[in-house]
């Protein structure tokens, strides 16, 4: 497949920089701790529109005017060493700036990058920033933008500090952009930076240990659709077999049957995953193979339940005590991303996307991100997979009579 031409590359800054409100955004623990983490990137897919011309320029300004309303993501962290060893991070909203590129792709098409099976490699090459870890935010953008021109759609990829945006602001400030870009003098939805839990705590961290680098395992990609169809007859199922009275939710019980698929090949001795937070869930391989759907979806549902105000202060308190920074390992499966986040309400004034795709940064074997379907009420999951694994739950007819439906 052809490559990637980059026909510029600038930064751009807010419009109106004497406008913000706030010179210096606190980092809370649910922030920090993600500091070595890779970045969030997504990018939405858009068909080529007939008219009007894609106007990189009118692009460019629009951020610019988005960003007066997210000052935090044109500034830099910020580190304020201390005396006993300790080290003070924080959002500088000094203006520095966002990249932009601009790249066009003349020999990829829009089928290119959704026909195939598996998720191809140009995928990842239309985003920049790569590799740039959280903690790197001292010396490089917080955001990065890269506008790819393919040769009948356009593909807008956005590169995020984790440390400073989650997954419902990235979506929150991508479809700001599209309002202003396509003439809003303001956003539907302003954002609020005031922190709610411990306002005023400014944490002192230890030195951040740096891991060393390693090349990820060989894995495949692949987008699994589940219609509004399909994700009723799973809710539905996990719901009767738990005897749950419509407790468990759509996404509880699509995230059991991945679960319960992947338990059919080898695994770790038992299955862990996470919550925002960094709480954990443990479902032994016995109970996913003999139990069932509903009872994996009803151990998710408590879990999800259990995630209080109570149980979330006292992460604060316990990790601004004694901080532990997330790393990539310890986890066999795992779910990031929402189906409610609206992604298919981004619109630049070229009509909706047709298709959304991550990049290469927390590329890890068992991640599942999910979004919103193109067709209301289905659910897209993005799966990451040991080839083994993937191809073993591409034969698995159980699994795949919901995916196929």
């Amino acid at each position: 497949m052809a490559g990637i031409d980059v026909i510029s590359s600038s930064v751009v800054k807010m419009a109106n920089d004497a406008s913000s409100s706030i010179s210096r955004m606190e980092l809370s623990p649910f922030d920090l701790r993600l500091l070595l983490l890779d970045p969030i990137q997504r990018g939405v897919l858009f068909r080529k529109p007939k008219s009007p011309k894609i106007d990189i320029n009118l692009l460019k300004t629009s951020l610019s005017r988005t960003l007066d309303f997210f000052p935090p993501l044109a500034g830099r962290l910020a580190a304020t060493a201390h005396s006993d060893g300790t080290t003070t991070f924080f959002t500088d909203c000094n203006n520095a700036g966002v990249e932009f590129t601009h790249a066009v792709a003349a020999d990829v098409t829009v089928s290119d990058i959704i026909t195939p099976r598996y998720i191809p490699d140009v995928v990842a090459s239309l985003f920049t920033l790569n590799g740039v870890r959280n903690y790197k935010g001292v010396s490089n953008p917080l955001i990065g933008v890269q506008v790819t021109e393919l040769a009948d759609g356009v593909f807008v990829a956005c590169t995020a500090n984790h440390g400073v945006i989650d997954g419902v602001s990235f979506w929150h400030f991508l479809n700001s952009w599209s309002e202003i870009a396509r003439g809003c003098d303001s956003v539907a939805k302003l954002p609020v930076f005031q922190r709610l839990i411990h306002p005023d705590a400014v944490l002192r961290l230890p030195p951040l240990p740096r891991k060393a680098s390693f090349a990820p395992p060989p894995l495949l990609a692949r987008v699994f659709h589940f219609s509004k169809e399909s994700v009723a007859k799973l809710k539905a199922k996990a719901n009767a077999e738990a005897g749950a009275n419509g407790r468990i939710s759509s996404l509880q019980a699509l995230s059991a049957h991945f679960v319960s698929a992947r338990a059919r090949f080898p695994l770790p001795d038992g299955y862990f995953g996470n919550a925002a937070y960094g709480a954990r869930t443990a479902v032994s391989e016995a109970e996913l193979l003999h139990k069932g759907l509903g009872h994996t979806a009803l151990r998710i549902n408590e879990f999800v339940a259990g995630q209080t105000k109570e149980s979330l202060e006292k992460f604060v308190r316990d990790w601004s005590e004694n901080p532990k920074f997330h790393g990539k390992e310890g986890y066999s499966f795992f779910i990031s991303s929402s189906p409610r986040h609206n992604v298919y309400g981004i619109d630049f004034g070229w009509g909706k996307p047709i298709a959304v795709r991550r990049g290469n940064s927390q590329k890890v074997d068992g991640m599942v991100t999910v979004y919103p379907a193109p067709q209301a009420g289905g659910i897209d999951a993005e799966v990451f997979l040991a080839p083994e694994v993937m191809e073993g739950m591409e034969a698995d007819h159980e699994f795949m009579e919901a995916f196929l439906a």
